[in-house]
């Protein structure tokens, strides 16, 4: 009987569903044709296709046991533990921290031998992949989730944080009872965990699960059969993983996504003559900050083509220096001054690329130059930080990035990863050290071509 699994035809990516009935209860997974039955007693769906198709192995999708049907009896066989494995990977923390350790010894182009962590795996189809590196299945229009999910694999703490399922089961305080966790909690952690899996079956993941738990906790605003905005999934989806973990009150208790992404900044309400108000200072916590592209020009050049404008982060990040004053019309009229008094670990910028009026959707095409190593986005000029303060003098390096190609209606997303062990993966000519991953395309680029793409969200993370 153990000679008739067929491990190519196993995909425990798809809800966990019986094929026959569409019910979710004690679901077992046939492991000779990859399809999904209900039961395992006489004249459950499970039984009846164990007698019509004589396929005899048997896996609880819950559980993770074997059953052999239509005898009914359990197989045990450690042959099966890689099966168990792909279903639900673990990670020990010895695990998670060989995830980043760099094999020096390999040296070179890295092989498909499994030796080390970090390196290039071969699938069973025979195609190589990099664990954490793994192309996403595009269920219809989710390509901007994808992108979203593949740049907070870039964030190592908060991914060591959900490798590890003992780490926020322990961390959702209750009143009573033992601690537990939300769907999308668990969910986000089975991603990520089988986005690492170096022993996978193949090298592409399906975010089915965790995109109908998506759906179904946004209420329908983020759908996989409708194009969204990855920054305000992004948005929503740290809001959301902080309320869960901190049991529902994610204004008294911290999380590992405050912990990493979390910093500070004064904001100061001015009145018409550039006075500060009376009481208008306070100090707000922010875990994004977005930068204002300048306008975009109107009118086309000589050659009756439109001209694409440049301007340096540098500049942009002028807007938190405390000095300039910005003036919001929505709700009402406020004019308000922001400084940044503290750096998070990890820093998340975006780009206010697109705008919506009565009409259509419009998108700035200005290109943002930005350096992708020893970045210090707090200058000398920032007086918000004293001079022996440790953020002034931090640098960042970036670590993820997401650009937009296309019109401002319909167009594609991409994302620019960093590949943690490039030392020991890179050629000679450093092309293996970043990856642009668009859905399931994951292919090698330069550098070069991160540095001039149309920049919409990035992450940086302090040396």
């Amino acid at each position: 009987y153990l000679d008739s699994i067929s491990r190519r035809r196993l995909d425990f990516d798809f809800e966990k569903c019986c094929s026959v009935s569409l019910r979710p209860d004690n679901v077992y997974a046939c492991l000779v044709c990859g399809k999904y039955f209900q039961g395992r007693g006489p004249g459950t769906h499970a039984y009846v296709h164990a007698l019509e198709q004589g396929h005899a192995i048997f896996m609880n999708l819950a559980s993770g046991r074997f059953y052999c049907l239509p005898d009914g009896y359990e197989v045990v066989d450690r042959s099966l533990d890689d099966i168990r494995h792909v279903l639900n990977p673990s990670f020990t923390p010895d695990d998670i921290k060989a995830l980043d350790e760099e094999d020096a010894a390999a040296g070179g182009a890295a092989t498909s031998s499994g030796s080390g962590n970090g390196k290039w795996r071969r699938a069973l189809d025979g195609h190589e992949f990099l664990p954490g590196m793994v192309g996403l299945n595009n269920l219809k229009q989710s390509g901007y989730a994808n992108v979203v999910i593949m740049a907070m694999q870039r964030i190592k703490p908060i991914r060591n944080f959900f490798l590890d399922q003992r780490n926020f089961a322990a961390s959702v305080p209750q009143k009573k009872g033992p601690a537990t966790t939300t769907a999308l909690v668990d969910k986000f952690s089975e991603l990520c965990r089988k986005m690492w899996n170096p022993r996978a079956f193949k090298g592409q993941v399906s975010p089915l699960e965790f995109m109908l738990c998506v759906q179904e906790r946004s209420k329908l605003r983020f759908r996989v059969d409708k194009q969204g905005d990855p920054v305000e999934f992004l948005t929503w989806l740290l809001n959301t993983l902080h309320f869960d973990l901190t049991g529902g009150k994610p204004t008294k208790r911290k999380s590992i996504i405050t912990r990493t992404l979390q910093g500070e900044m004064v904001v100061t309400e001015v009145d018409g003559s550039g006075a500060d108000v009376d009481g208008g200072k306070r100090t707000v916590p922010f875990l994004m900050l977005a930068l204002d592209l300048p306008p975009a020009p109107l009118f086309k050049d000589t050659f009756e083509k439109n001209i694409i404008p440049q301007v340096s982060i540098f500049h942009l990040l002028n807007k938190f220096d405390g000095s300039q004053v910005h003036e919001i019309i929505k709700p009402r009229s406020i004019r308000r001054k922001y400084q940044i008094t503290k750096l998070p670990p990890y820093l998340l910028l975006w780009t206010k690329r697109f705008t919506k009026n009565n009409f259509f959707r419009e998108k700035n095409p200005t290109i943002v130059t930005f350096p992708m190593k020893h970045f210090q986005p707090l200058g000398e000029h920032f007086p918000g930080l004293e001079a022996s303060s440790v953020a002034k003098a931090s640098q960042f390096n970036l670590v993820a990035n997401i650009c937009h190609e296309g019109p401002p209606d319909g167009g594609r997303y991409k994302s620019h990863q960093l590949n943690f062990n490039a030392a020991s993966t890179s050629s000679a000519d450093g092309s293996s050290e970043w990856f642009e991953v668009e859905d399931l395309s994951v292919k090698e680029v330069r550098p070069e071509v991160v540095a001039i793409s149309e920049m919409y969200c990035q992450i940086y993370e302090r040396q």
